[in-house]
């Protein structure tokens, strides 16, 4: 096994499937049956998930919308989206805990590394939503944030394209693929592969990204066996 604890980062777009909002319920339990089967195989498993399918903060921004509370709303539609993830997960037979940035009590527990790391130990799904529980930061560097303090190995970033390019392969048919490419690489060619003050994170505290297409079943199997899937950003 190469990798024993990951952090799966998840858009919440990714979530809604063929619907143009919301959660289709064949996606969501694709993705629990991914996680489940890398959790059996004793790899402990954190997660974290974007709301973008429910609400995100920046659209509520240019609809007039204050945008603190705009991110506010958007924090909590990753709850939501963490919930039923959660819910996924234990129809697969997997235990998970929600977390979450913000107090609701009575729907997850307040983050806690200590708390979320003996989850983690006892082979339980460590759902954090809620983003950082600040305004003005994405879920990307939520991510980086929970991957850094739970001690994961590795940042598994899932979209629905397999591996970062040199252009949007979804639009320039000319792009190719990189195998693995350095942070400072990225960065000088200008490539988007998730936001900034994450991605700067991820470089000072060297923990290394893979980027993968998370629709592929399996993927997320092969790339914690230590198969070359997808793209690797690293120091």
């Amino acid at each position: 096994m190469k990798y024993e604890r990951v952090l799966l980062k998840l858009s919440g777009e990714a979530l809604m499937g063929s619907l143009s909002a919301g959660i289709d319920k064949d996606v969501l339990d694709g993705y629990a049956s991914q996680v489940a089967e890398v959790v059996k195989m004793g790899v402990e498993t954190g997660i974290v998930i974007g709301g973008g399918n429910i609400f995100r903060g920046v659209q509520g921004a240019g609809r007039g919308i204050d945008r603190v509370t705009g991110d506010r709303m958007g924090m909590l539609a990753t709850v939501i989206n963490g919930m039923a993830l959660q819910d996924a997960l234990h129809q697969q037979g997997v235990g998970a805990r929600l977390f979450t940035s913000v107090a609701i009590e009575s729907i997850g527990e307040r983050f806690n590394k200590e708390e979320a790391v003996r989850a983690l130990r006892q082979g339980e799904v460590a759902i954090f939503s809620g983003g950082t529980g600040n305004p003005f930061f994405t879920t990307d560097t939520a991510a980086v944030l929970r991957a850094l303090e739970t001690g994961c190995q590795v940042l598994l970033k899932g979209t629905r394209v397999d591996g970062v390019y040199s252009a949007d392969p979804e639009k320039d048919p000319a792009a190719t693929k990189y195998d693995e490419i350095t942070f400072a690489e990225a960065y000088e060619k200008g490539l988007k592969i998730m936001d900034l003050t994450a991605f700067t994170m991820c470089n000072e505290n060297d923990l290394p990204v893979v980027v993968f297409n998370v629709n592929v079943p399996g993927n997320l199997r092969k790339i914690v066996e230590g198969d070359n899937v997808g793209t690797l950003v690293h120091r």
